[in-house]
């Protein structure tokens, strides 16, 4: 079957606008041009390291994304910037969007949900029952709990060689499986998502407790929880288990069905020929 990569549509946006290795302007110097550039710069490196062309759907947040969790837990995501500096590449969102539909690549936004829930939605449907390849890019590392032998992440800001990750070079770095990630995250923490995680529980010591793939909630259970940081956990446990719901990608998402064709995308442009045929030069 024809590869399926899943982009996360802000995250890309988002390194585009602030990790891209020069600003881009258009020829009168008035407009910054970066986010677009650079957005469809790095989509074009990421189909060149799959091993043939996929289909290519975006997924963008929804404008309620994250209403869900914050009612379970008001701290996450409240830490992010929101000033204009930090949301400067919305500007050039309009630019990306119309740059997609004209090389008819598929866009997907849910009004009440995360782009990874929605990847996470999609990519559970491509693997049953066909079990189609699925290519995840983001630098996002909670997409980390989908993968499985059927699907991937890919990280184009890692250097050449090292930009695959698979559910080995999770467990070899990280020691504990994808499927095990929520609950290594909620001993460790997310700061980018405001998952607090328990104080003094590092990756070595959630590797530990969790060795033997158990999951959190066997822990009280196990004879782990000894000393110090045992005895937190059990004091925090309620708020572990808070944190492991939270980091836990929903795959339930009200997706189309037909959102997705089978069908690869066209061979995509150079970003200067794509700028062009916006008229944004």
């Amino acid at each position: 079957m024809v590869p399926l990569l899943l982009v996360d549509g802000h995250n890309l946006l988002w390194r585009a606008w602030f990790g891209f290795p020069a600003r881009i302007h258009s020829r009168d110097k008035r407009r910054d041009l970066t986010g677009v550039f650079g957005f469809f710069a790095l989509l074009r490196v990421a189909v060149r390291e799959l091993p043939g062309p996929p289909e290519i759907a975006v997924v963008f947040d929804g404008e309620h994304a994250w209403d869900t969790r914050t009612r379970l837990d008001p701290a996450y995501k409240a830490h992010r910037r929101t000033d204009a500096d930090a949301m400067a590449p919305i500007r050039a969102l309009a630019d990306v969007t119309r740059g997609l539909e004209l090389l008819a690549i598929r866009q997907v936004c849910i009004d009440t949900a995360e782009a990874d829930d929605v990847i996470a939605t999609l990519a559970r449907r491509s693997r049953r029952p066909h079990r189609r390849e699925v290519w995840i890019m983001s630098t996002d590392r909670d997409f980390y709990q989908l993968v499985d032998p059927w699907t991937r992440i890919l990280n184009t800001a890692r250097h050449p060689g090292h930009r695959i990750i698979d559910h080995s070079a999770i467990e070899r770095r990280h020691g504990v499986r994808a499927d095990r990630w929520c609950d290594r995250v909620s001993l460790v923490g997310d700061p980018s998502d405001g998952i607090r995680g328990v104080y003094g529980v590092g990756p070595i010591t959630a590797a530990r407790l969790l060795a033997g793939h158990l999951a959190v909630e066997q822990l009280p259970g196990s004879g782990r929880l000894t000393g110090a940081v045992g005895a937190r956990i059990r004091r925090e446990f309620p708020n572990v288990l808070r944190c492991k719901q939270l980091a836990r990608l929903r795959s339930d998402i009200a997706v189309p069905q037909r959102i997705l064709t089978g069908h690869p995308n066209a061979t995509l442009p150079p970003a200067p020929a794509v700028l062009d045929r916006l008229d944004l030069w």
